[in-house]
């Protein structure tokens, strides 16, 4: 891997990282003592990246210094995803490690998860949601909606949401997030199925 292609990537890990918390660059600012503006010119490529940036960063994304800079892997073949705690105990696990476009993780929300009323938020980007057990609440615009196990949700997230488990069981959830609002894809049927039609 060439030194330049590590730093290219560093940005976009960055951007999706502090997206997928849900926190503003001006929250991740006053957690980190980094100024907003650094910390813009930082995701979007046009700050190189330095040990004393990329530190308080991992530390606040609670991530190991090397998935921030994407080292490359050492000869171990298997997979090892990285549970990260999430707001209120949410388990986030990225299932994907590519920067930058669509990002997949498995979140487990734990009952009452978070508790109290529900805070809309919205923000760039793209999000389908699968609840694999549990039930999750949808807060999105006007619509309130309870999804339970194998149902599904997709929303472009500028239009103000919450995602909460306000249930007295826990919630699994597989995510897809599109940081820049890329839209899945999705076949109604197999190709070579027309003639079934």
């Amino acid at each position: 891997m060439e030194f330049d292609d590590v730093l290219t990537g560093i940005g976009p890990r960055l951007r999706a990282l502090r997206q997928q918390r849900g926190d503003t660059l001006a929250q991740l600012s006053a957690a980190t003592g980094i100024s907003v503006s650094t910390l813009s010119r930082l995701e979007s490529g046009d700050r190189k990246p330095t040990l004393e940036l990329l530190l308080p960063l991992a530390r606040e994304h609670q991530v190991p210094l090397d998935e921030l800079v994407d080292a490359p892997p050492t000869g171990d073949p298997r997979v090892h995803l990285k549970p990260r705690a999430s707001h209120h105990g949410t388990t986030v696990v990225p299932l994907t490690r590519r920067p930058g476009g669509i990002q997949a993780f498995k979140m487990v929300y734990p009952p009452r998860t978070p508790p109290g009323e529900p805070e809309l938020k919205s923000h760039e980007g793209y999000d389908w949601l699968y609840v694999l057990s549990g039930r999750m609440r949808v807060l999105l615009g006007e619509h309130d909606v309870v999804l339970g196990p194998g149902e599904v949700a997709e929303f472009d997230t500028r239009t103000p949401h919450s995602i909460t488990n306000p249930f007295d069981e826990p919630a699994e959830v597989l995510g897809l997030f599109g940081p820049q609002g890329e839209r899945l894809h999705v076949r109604a049927r197999p190709k070579g199925d027309v003639s079934r039609a």
